[in-house]
């Protein structure tokens, strides 16, 4: 049995993996960790909420009194610091599955990675993940002569903009690229042509649409559209669980979804 903290416990994200957590006998929610209130929730989860790790006392969050086997991030930037902090201090595996961190942080979870096995990933879809490898491949025969454009969908209250994927996807382009790229965000501002050694990302916000990802490589009198559609956030939840079965006893370092995937 893998026991797990899941932080953002009472938003979306957090009940869903609840939900389909309930259906796995491997996994077992000790804890969760949410800002909000929401005593509902608690009482059909099973399993207390805290404001903060820091309430938890130590040691806790899973069975016989002992730390969690993982934690699973689902909140917001925001709460980075404290959960590498608690990461370090209980040796516990975290897994990071929100976006929008900044440079700084991106360095201390880079750091974190050396004491602690630290997962992270802008997006948990093993489509978005074979995605990339298709952009990779794509790029190397394309590059040369093809234009690349990404257009990216999400629902109206999504913070960040371009996506962790998006960007994601950009970063599996240029390193197949025969050139280093430039991420162009908007045109508004630029008078001139399209530069042969950019990447346009563009953003849409509207509705409830979970996400859409489309990979565009304009070439003459011919393009390659390479596209990925999540119909439900499950497909999110799925992902952070396969990647808690993995991350629970793995030595330090710095993990993705690639490595889920080889099962390495």
């Amino acid at each position: 049995m893998i026991d797990i903290i899941i932080i953002g416990s009472n938003g979306y994200m957090g009940k869903v993996l609840t939900a389909i957590t309930a259906d796995d006998p491997e996994i077992k929610i000790t804890a969760g960790i949410d800002v909000k209130e929401d005593i509902d929730t608690e009482k059909s989860a099973g399993y207390p909420v805290f404001r903060k790790l820091a309430d938890i006392p130590l040691p806790a969050g899973g069975d016989n009194g002992k730390p969690p086997d993982v934690i699973i991030d689902f909140s917001h930037p925001s709460a980075l610091d404290d959960l590498l902090e608690y990461g370090k201090k209980t040796k516990t595996p975290v897994i990071l599955c929100a976006t929008g961190y900044t440079p700084e942080q991106i360095a201390a979870i880079e750091k974190t990675a050396e004491f602690i096995p630290v997962f992270r990933s802008g997006n948990m879809s093993l489509g978005i993940n074979l995605l990339i490898d298709l952009i990779k491949r794509a790029s190397a025969v394309l590059g040369e002569t093809f234009d690349v454009e990404i257009i990216e969908r999400h629902h109206r209250r999504k913070l960040d903009a371009p996506s962790g994927t998006a960007v994601m996807l950009a970063d599996a382009a240029n390193s197949a690229l025969p050139y280093d790229a430039k991420y162009v965000y908007e045109r508004e501002s630029r008078r001139q042509p399209r530069g042969a050694d950019e990447i346009g990302i563009s953003a849409v916000r509207g509705g409830t649409v979970v996400g859409v990802h489309e990979v565009i490589f304009a070439g003459l009198d011919e393009v390659v559209e390479l596209k990925h559609t999540a119909s439900s956030r499950d497909i999110f939840a799925a992902g952070a669980l396969k990647a808690a079965k993995f991350m629970a006893g793995k030595k330090s370092g710095l993990y993705d979804m690639r490595d889920v995937l080889a099962g390495n």
